[in-house]
């Protein structure tokens, strides 16, 4: 009787509960509200980049005044100037070549490092890694009179093949694949499938999510990339597209027209982040997890 007496008491005092309590309702808020504002601060500078690159020439810039009207003279006037579109064809050979083979070699030697067990495995690895604290301006002279030495001054070649040797690409690829089980490569080696198949079959199927990711940051390595494009390239055949835009800034050109020179050169990047941002939130959401 006390007991069939006291259940209903415990259900109203369960149902009277409440269920989020005020306080975390408000420290929500305030984050939501503190993101919003971070989000604002990081957009401010590319929608004013936007909005001056639409702005009619002479017309005030912002921040100093709001223009009366916008026009897409100026992005016409970038994407018909002479060499711009050269340009861009060469960022993208150079950005895309480099996306590939850095993603094929970070791959396979990020699977031996994982798997493999070989001597002197991981003094090698350690070794390349250390390359990651030596600056790239360190070695910029002796590369470039090796690779000027070698006939690879102004071509692509030499343009892309310096810069395909990237630790930190082989770094992350060798710490996802650890985490995959090793049952998995086991199976595969009494089936008796070759390390090349292992490598086609189970390392690259699994590591997308990683291979996307990495392949958006090569990208925008490379686009961006403007130190050794520009020692490397000399006439408009290899220029790419960040050093042409400094032949731009070097005339005298309004701050409209600089504006839609770097308005569209980041419409690539968008472009590569966009197609790839499913696999980048799978890479975040795998990351930890075996």
């Amino acid at each position: 009787m006390t007991l069939t007496a006291t259940r209903p008491a415990a259900r109203a005092g369960r149902a009277a509960a409440p269920r989020r309590p005020a306080r975390g309702r408000a420290r929500r808020w305030a984050l939501y509200a503190l993101l919003s504002v971070m989000s604002l601060l990081t957009l401010g500078p590319f929608i004013a980049m936007i909005i001056v690159a639409l702005s009619p020439r002479g017309a005030p810039t912002v921040p100093v005044q709001w223009p009366d009207a916008l026009t897409f003279d100026n992005i016409a006037q970038i994407l018909g100037a002479s060499g711009f579109a050269e340009w861009t064809v060469n960022s993208l050979v150079y950005s895309v070549v480099s996306v590939v083979i850095i993603l094929l070699t970070a791959s396979m030697a990020g699977y031996a490092f994982a798997k493999k067990r070989f001597p002197g495995r991981d003094a090698m690895l350690w070794t390349f890694i250390a390359t990651m604290m030596v600056p790239f301006q360190a070695t910029l002279i002796p590369l470039y009179v090796l690779v000027s030495d070698l006939g690879g001054a102004d071509t692509f070649w030499g343009l892309i093949v310096p810069t395909l040797a990237n630790s930190q690409a082989v770094f992350l690829m060798r710490q996802f694949i650890m985490g995959l089980p090793d049952e998995l490569f086991d199976a595969a080696k009494v089936d008796g499938a070759s390390e090349l198949r292992v490598y086609w079959t189970i390392v690259v199927p699994l590591t997308k999510p990683i291979l996307a990711t990495l392949g958006v940051f090569v990208f925008l390595w490379h686009w961006n990339d403007f130190l050794w494009p520009l020692v490397i390239s000399q006439s408009d055949a290899t220029r790419t597209l960040t050093v042409g835009l400094t032949v731009l800034k070097t005339e005298e050109l309004q701050w409209a027209t600089l504006m839609s020179s770097a308005a569209v050169s980041a419409v690539p990047c968008l472009v590569v982040f966009f197609l790839l941002q499913r696999y980048l939130v799978n890479s975040i959401a795998m990351t930890g997890l075996k």
